[in-house]
């Protein structure tokens, strides 16, 4: 599985911007995909998490905000980034490859990542 994301840069608080994941090599396994961040210095965290058959869960920081979109004809992962903040500026990370019983929101129970894309949000 290789994953690509694309779309960070900077925006100003209130802003928007649209992350993309290009993946390839994707199994039914590895369609358990999500988006996490992760600010300079800190933890990582799952921002939004979906599966093919398309339930989808975000983290309480971004509920409302964000969205997460997955298109399997294009093998591409999205992330839309709405009413941005400037807590939300991190690296953020296209994952996938979630074991069925593992918990979605960890950013561990994904195999594979992406070399994330840098968003910086300013006041």
């Amino acid at each position: 599985v290789l994953l690509v994301e694309s779309g960070g840069g900077s925006a100003q608080a209130g802003g928007s911007l649209r992350l993309s994941c290009a993946a390839s090599g994707l199994t039914a396994r590895s369609r358990r995909m999500a988006w996490f961040r992760q600010p300079l210095g800190q933890g990582r965290e799952v921002v939004a998490a979906i599966q093919s058959d398309g339930p989808t869960t975000y983290a309480d920081s971004v509920k409302g905000r964000f969205t997460i979109s997955l298109d399997m004809a294009k093998n591409s992962l999205y992330l839309q980034m709405n009413s941005l903040k400037p807590e939300d500026t991190a690296m953020y990370y296209c994952a996938a490859g979630r074991p069925l019983s593992a918990d979605a929101m960890i950013a561990t129970s994904y195999s594979y990542s992406g070399p994330g894309t840098q968003v910086t949000v300013s006041s």
